[in-house]
């Protein structure tokens, strides 16, 4: 190790962003050649990309991209295991890489989206970052007046299509699903699943127990009817004017909502709830085997 200097390790760090510790092995295996220790962590990247790739990446951030015409646009939630790694730059970069990508392809299938250079940019960063990276969906909005919202910290995005209103609407439409995050459209919209139940829910609690079927009946319905208004879009009170339902700020300007998509980071995702010390230990019982 004695031939390897500190300006070796450092451009090898420069040019593939590892850690110093790793450089130096790098190196060292590869007699102090800097592009020899380059090619040879490039041959072992898939393998550590791989290797990452069970790891639950539940964090990350959203984006959008509209069209200037307000006529598409796209969505786009890619993930990190962590916060810290969200806010890297070469995260940021390769986020908004798939996003222009799937803007201009006008793609929404993240599998076909992916192949080929963005997969090999995935698995570049998964090496430098050191966490998984998995760009997870990606939605296309198209036709109409279409607008969005992200909020501020970078985890709920949130597309509006509309027939007849302007970007602004569509903007104001987008912020308040963000905010109240709405299941469906119309309270028609709600899946028969979803309604059943809660229907079921609504029939066990305590106050229903031993009264006649049909007063049953007509107390679940009631809660029912406010449930579905609840979950839907045009009955919510508008977020910036409790006083108007956002379906009467819709009809009062001449428009009716088609569409929306909201994305928020890692809705729905299992997050692996390790305990530090395990993984801890578990790391230095494995280094011990080797």
């Amino acid at each position: 190790m004695a031939g390897i200097s500190a300006s070796m390790v450092k451009e090898l760090r420069e040019r593939t962003g590892l850690g110093m510790m790793e450089c130096k092995k790098a190196l060292g295996e590869a007699d102090g050649d800097v592009e020899i220790a380059i090619e040879n962590l490039r041959k072992a990247s898939g393998l550590k990309a791989a290797k990452k790739a069970g790891r639950t990446a539940a964090d990350g951030v959203v984006a959008i991209k509209v069209a200037d015409d307000n006529s598409y646009a796209a969505v786009v939630e890619v993930n990190s295991e962590t916060d810290f790694a969200a806010r890297d730059e070469g995260f940021t970069a390769f986020v908004n890489k798939i996003l222009d990508k799937a803007f201009a392809d006008k793609q929404a299938d993240v599998t076909a989206l992916m192949s080929g250079e963005l997969e090999a940019d995935r698995e570049a960063l998964v090496q430098k970052i050191g966490e998984n990276i998995t760009a997870r969906r990606v939605a296309i909005l198209e036709g109409g007046v279409i607008d969005g919202y992200v909020h501020s910290n970078n985890r709920i995005a949130v597309l509006t299509q509309l027939e007849g209103g302007d970007a602004e609407l569509a903007r104001d439409i987008a912020m308040h699903v963000a905010a109240v995050n709405p299941q469906v459209i119309k309270p028609e919209d709600m899946p028969t699943e979803i309604v059943d139940k809660e229907k079921e829910i609504i029939k066990a609690q305590p106050d229903m127990e031993g009264k006649p079927a049909e007063i049953v009946e007509k107390m679940m319905m009631g809660r029912i009817n406010k449930f579905l208004k609840e979950g839907s879009l045009i009955e919510q009170p508008f977020v910036k004017d409790p006083e108007m339902k956002v379906g009467k700020l819709l009809s009062n300007a001449g428009a009716s909502i088609q569409s929306f998509v909201r994305f928020e980071v890692g809705d729905g995702i299992e997050k692996e709830s390790v305990d530090f010390a395990d993984e801890v230990a578990a790391q230095v019982k494995a280094s011990s085997k080797g």
